[in-house]
């Protein structure tokens, strides 16, 4: 037997090797085909939110007393150069709804990373210090949930005053919760884990084991929610426009849209449509990716 046969199987990788991480999320990720859809949505309206200045045929906020109410281009009187009509002040609803995209997504974003900074704090110190610490927390957020969430949105923009800061601060009060009992739960399952203890023995300081070794570790359900929340955090914020406590005018954003249409509903159907359907669009293209992430990082769902 030849020198070359000797060392061939050991060259050989053992076919009981793991898949990549990244390979095996993608696999229980792409099972779901509605995670797949919602994420090409997002892309999508990330995209357009990102070139909406070199996309939208004309500026947002630009008026034309020629074409008020001017149908789309498909319907009769419209327009190629107003593919999505216009509104009640002669403003293109498509470069609106392009801008109001951008705005929308950094509404969502800027929210879920306030909620979450602040949800895995105060969720670390609940869940591994407890005792008066934990129920302080826990019972000033059980408050927080016992009220309707808009109401509640409503209720702190009422007293900081309407603005669009001022709606994103209410929103991420009111999604706040979530992450704090999210973390607090998973902090709990693990702080008793082996892995802790170990580094407890280690002489590991209590902000290098809360921070570096079990907050990782409670990574999966924090992406999930914080998904789920970019939604519920773009749907709050419309609300509120709509309301006239969010974004003011002439911001282009979706619910502001809505809020200018109210009148016209019966008049130009188109007026109302489209931002409603970009909000519709977006928050269930979030939620559907969030079930996929669900499913992909849930080892508990995986088949």
């Amino acid at each position: 037997m030849s020198a070359e046969t000797l060392e061939a199987p050991a060259a050989a990788a053992p076919s009981g090797t793991p898949p990549h991480p990244l390979r095996e999320f993608w696999t229980y990720f792409s099972a779901n085909r509605g995670a797949v859809a919602g994420l090409i949505v997002i892309v999508l309206v990330l995209l357009c939110a990102l070139f909406a200045p070199w996309i939208a045929p004309h500026d947002p906020n630009l008026t034309n007393n020629a074409v008020f109410l001017k149908p789309p281009f498909w319907q009769e009187g419209g327009s190629l150069s107003y593919p999505l009509g216009t509104d009640a002040i002669g403003r293109d609803i498509l470069s609106r709804l392009l801008y109001g995209a951008r705005l929308s997504l950094v509404i969502g974003i800027a929210v879920v990373a306030l909620a979450i900074v602040v949800g895995i704090v105060l969720g670390l110190i609940a869940g591994y210090f407890k005792g008066i610490a934990d129920i302080a927390i826990m019972r000033l957020m059980d408050i927080l949930m016992t009220m309707p969430s808009l109401l509640l949105a409503i209720v702190i923009v009422a007293i900081l005053g309407p603005g669009l800061m001022n709606a994103m601060l209410a929103v991420a009060i009111v999604v706040l919760p979530h992450y704090v009992r999210i973390t607090r739960a998973a902090v709990i399952a693990e702080a008793s884990k082996d892995y802790v203890i170990a580094a407890q023995v280690s002489g590991a300081q209590t902000v290098r084991l809360m921070f570096s070794e079990i907050l990782p570790n409670c990574a999966a359900p924090l992406i999930v929610q914080a998904t789920l929340g970019v939604s519920t955090a773009i749907l709050d914020a419309a609300a509120l426009g709509f309301l006239g406590l969010g974004a003011q005018p002439p911001t282009p954003e979706w619910g502001t849209m809505l809020a200018d249409a109210r009148e016209f509903v019966l008049r130009a159907w188109w007026v109302v449509t489209f931002p409603g359907l970009a909000i519709l669009i977006t928050v269930l293209a979030f939620n559907l990716l969030g079930d996929g992430l669900r499913d992909a990082l849930d080892p508990k769902l995986k088949r």
